[in-house]
């Protein structure tokens, strides 16, 4: 099941500390240009999204809406998390490969 797929993955960069979750951490990670791939929980408010939507296209980031904000922070393990950036462009392309999203290496 791609589900289970792409919550391992997002452990797996966790683990490894490829990743900045919470809405903080995303944002300054996407503004200080290190996120390759930013990710939101379908269970976010709508402000949040939009946020992250608007971010991401002005910052040239790919964007993902998937899973509740508890499978996100059980993937983590951590608490319910509405928000994460992936710092590593390997696993980016992987998750967006999941996704079905197209992630492209051209960040300014």
């Amino acid at each position: 099941m791609p589900n289970d797929r792409v919550l391992s993955l997002i452990g797996l960069a966790t683990r490894g500390r490829k990743t900045a979750s919470g809405e903080f951490m995303t944002e300054n990670t996407v503004k200080a240009r290190k996120a390759y791939m930013v990710i939101t929980a379908t269970d976010a408010s709508g402000n949040t999204k939009k946020k992250f939507r608007d971010m991401c296209s002005f910052y040239s980031v790919p964007y993902a809406e998937y899973g509740t904000k508890e499978e996100l922070g059980h993937a983590m393990g951590k608490e319910m998390r509405a928000s994460l950036a992936v710092t590593d462009e390997g696993f980016a392309r992987s998750l967006a490969g999941l996704l079905g999203e197209a992630v492209t290496g051209n960040r300014r």
